[in-house]
């Protein structure tokens, strides 16, 4: 009888575990940890972070939407204007094998040389765990993590929701408004929006 309440509270404490660490990314609370592996196959993970505002975003080189934020160079310029500011800038692409924008470390690499991108490093998720876990919905999905590790801003990129390169000169651009107000100390003004853009290209799901 002793043992089999012990291991039901063991087993009933490991299901929680397991549910709190499948629970999608919320504003205001401990963003998702991870660990994943970029194109020169190190391994980065959240916690190695603790201490640093960090950018996640997720990234597929098919989809037109990114390709109007890279095609005017208004990604690349983002990520050198917070890289240079000490944020750690993560490019994430969870496209599956065999699915739109799931591509090689060289091929990605290729990609950021080519388009002169300037992430602190591109993490391949071709399982989707990392996309998962956050809830990625599109590309580009964006998402700020504080030096706390609290997610501050989920959403889109900006307010302009086309595949028009002309729109990034005129858009607001909320996850530089986010990363602004944030590192000054004051509260985002729009912390959650809804990202638009391609489909994450999810194993099983397509979605």
């Amino acid at each position: 009888m002793r043992c089999a309440t012990v291991c039901a509270v063991v087993i009933g404490a490991a299901l929680s575990a397991s549910a709190a660490a499948a629970q999608p990314a919320k504003v205001g609370a401990q963003a998702p940890a991870f660990a994943g592996t970029d194109t020169k196959g190190r391994t980065h993970s959240l916690a190695d972070y603790r201490g640093r505002w960090v950018v996640l975003e997720w990234h597929n080189n098919g989809c037109p939407y990114v390709k109007k934020h890279y095609g005017s160079g208004n990604m690349q310029t983002l990520q050198r204007e917070w890289t240079a500011k000490g944020v750690v800038w993560f490019t994430v692409i969870s496209s599956a094998p065999g699915m739109q924008g799931h591509v090689t470390g060289a091929q990605a690499d290729a990609f950021t040389r080519s388009s002169k991108a300037a992430p602190t490093a591109t993490l391949l998720d071709p399982t989707g765990e990392i996309g998962r876990r956050y809830d990625a919905r599109t590309t580009p999905h964006m998402f700020v993590v504080n030096p706390q590790g609290r997610l501050v801003y989920s959403g889109a990129i900006d307010d302009k929701p086309s595949t028009d390169p002309a729109d990034v000169t005129v858009a607001t651009n909320y996850v530089s408004a986010a990363l602004t107000e944030a590192m000054a100390g004051k509260p985002v003004t729009k912390p959650s929006t809804r990202p638009y853009g391609c489909s994450v290209k999810y194993a099983d799901r397509g979605r």
